[in-house]
């Protein structure tokens, strides 16, 4: 009903609506937004009730806030109405712009329904734009300001203070209250999550300060040796930092490991094995040099550390010295295959290196002439013949070694002859027994020490252990490098000798009986004792057990050959 009023009542509803529109924007939190919210419909719109119902994550819609009625608010706040439900009132009733007006003559369907709500009876209206307790208005809220917008929430309003449903302008007032109420409740979600995200963030931050400062702790103060090394670019592979236990032993400080890379320092037979250690990421046993030259032995552990965008971005490597168990280790594996009281191979070990030379094809075999290059030698002889005389008996041949180096007796492969390759292993053959031949085999020299057990008998065995012990290291002192000499037991023992002509078997043969024969002092006593030896030869289709019990019974046959006058020590 228009008045003579009308416009004085718009202008102090427009000052209130700025002021309540104002203190939307000062409110602190989300939860005291919808509160202002809910109030402002109060102190600025004229009405006595208020209820602002804010839509969930799950889609349905909670009552946030409740203003005018502390009997409404305990009634309604924190209740739930479903989607569907104020869908459907949405839908129904008048059409005030962006309001929702639904009389009472309307709303009865609604009474059952689980949207929370206020209401009670009362008589019909008197005239036509009175107020009926049963009305309902709401002023949906969009997240675009406007109903195209994704729904935010649901003002409903109540009781109006002049008893009458809202005129044009209650309309348009109550409508841009929401507008602004839609911008409030959105910037409040804002500054709400970039708070907690600020919060999460700063945690995170903590957290990872926190982790930093354990790992600085942990790896500057483990007791093993720890490094960062760079993972790709020019600077691959170079220590970025290390701790003190590493520089310790490797004696040097830590601006000095930072000039090197793993690969500067480890002992050149194993830059193999750190490379592979390196790609895969994982672990490895290996020898570092030390400032003072010498190398120790290192257990390597890595960790390939990755970001998810850029991949590999250094390499964590764990640094345990390991070389009292690798002397261990080493010294076990002696013992294992070595003489405890000469220091000799033992017979074990003597087995071994024996068979390594054999196989079961025994020369004049069809698969034995395969092998035979068109030269008349055995093919891989010259690797052999590195392996005796560069690298020890039974060991590997050279990282350097090429078999260009071996003449005439080259593999195959390397003089490009049809026969490349038959097979990795080189066979073992004997000199002719009649006649020189020129074949060079591999010797086998069995020794009986002559009057040794009347040495132990008058003198004891502490003696008797003193003879074996000189009588090992005038053997040892007697060979070639690559050559083998074992102790098989008792006083027995054994040379192998490859390369060697059946001349060269007898002329070292007699080398080592006269370096057995001169005195030996013990305890200021001389003792003497006398050598037997049989000369076998090795020779593929035979056991490592057959050659030694040939060049055994070689032995006694050379043995009462002699008078036993020439055979007598003491």
């Amino acid at each position: 009903m228009e008045t003579e009023s009308e416009p004085y009542v718009r202008l102090a509803t427009l000052r209130q609506l700025h002021q309540v529109v104002a203190d939307l924007n000062t409110a602190r939190s989300l939860a005291d937004t919808l509160q202002t919210v809910a109030d402002g419909i109060i102190a600025g719109l004229g009405y006595e009730l208020s209820a602002v119902n804010l839509v969930r994550p799950d889609g349905d819609l909670v009552v946030a806030a409740v203003a005018g009625s502390a009997g409404a608010e305990a009634l309604m706040a924190g209740r739930v109405g479903s989607r569907v439900s104020w869908e459907r009132r949405l839908a129904m009733g008048d059409h005030w712009g962006d309001l929702r007006f639904i009389p009472y003559t309307e709303g009865w369907v609604l009474d059952d329904d689980d949207v929370p709500q206020w209401h009670t009876t009362g008589p019909a209206p008197r005239f036509a734009d009175e107020w009926h307790p049963m009305d309902r208005l709401f002023a949906p809220m969009y997240t675009a300001g406007a109903s195209g917008g994704e729904l935010l929430g649901v003002i409903s309003v109540d009781k109006p203070r002049n008893g009458r449903r809202p005129g044009a302008w209650g309309r348009e007032a109550l409508q841009m209250y929401a507008f602004q109420a839609a911008i409030a409740i959105s910037n409040a979600r804002l500054r709400a999550n970039m708070q907690r995200a600020l919060v999460r963030l700063e945690r995170e931050q903590q957290a990872l300060r926190a982790s930093e400062e354990s790992f600085r702790q942990a790896f500057e103060y483990a007791p093993s040796g720890m490094a960062i090394a760079e993972m790709g670019g020019d600077q691959h592979g170079r220590l970025h930092r290390t701790n003190d236990a590493l520089c310790r032993l490797l004696g040097r400080s830590a601006s000095q490991m930072r000039r090197y890379s793993f690969s500067d320092l480890v002992h050149p037979e194993d830059v193999g094995t750190l490379l592979r250690t390196s790609a895969e990421g994982g672990r490895a046993e290996l020898r570092l040099g030390r400032r003072d030259g010498t190398y120790v032995w290192v257990s390597l552990r890595n960790s390939v550390v990755a970001d998810a965008a850029d991949g590999p971005r250094f390499l964590l490597t764990h640094v345990e010295d390991i070389e009292e168990r690798k002397r261990h280790e080493l010294q076990l594996a002696h013992r294992a295959s070595h003489d405890s009281l000469t220091g000799l191979p033992n017979s074990a070990e003597l087995r071994a290196r024996l068979g390594s030379r054999l196989c079961d094809r025994p020369a004049g075999s069809e698969t034995h002439a395969a092998a035979v290059g068109p030269y008349g030698c055995l093919d891989g002889f010259a690797e052999v013949e590195s392996a005796a005389y560069g690298h020890g008996f039974g060991a590997d041949v050279g990282p350097d070694y090429t078999p260009e180096r071996g003449g005439d007796c080259a593999p195959d492969e390397y003089r490009g002859g049809p026969e490349a390759g038959y097979d990795h292993h080189v066979h073992t053959i004997a000199p002719d027994e009649e006649t020189d031949d020129g074949i060079k085999g591999l010797a086998v020299l069995f020794c009986d020490l002559d009057g040794f057990k009347s040495i132990n008998d008058r003198f004891g065995h502490h003696t008797g252990d003193a003879v074996l012990i000189e009588v090992a290291r005038r053997l040892s002192n007697g060979v070639r490098d690559g050559d083998t000499v074992a102790r098989l037991g008792g006083d027995e023992f054994v040379v192998l000798a490859d390369g060697l002509g059946r001349a060269d078997a007898e002329d070292l043969a007699v080398r080592l009986r006269n370096a057995i024969i001169p005195p030996i002092r013990v305890e200021g006593r001389a003792v003497r004792v006398g050598a037997s030896f049989g000369i076998g030869w090795a020779a593929c289709g035979m056991s490592a057990e057959e050659v030694l019990a040939s060049a055994d019974q070689r032995m006694y046959v050379e043995k009462r050959s002699r008078s036993k006058a020439g055979r007598r020590a003491g």
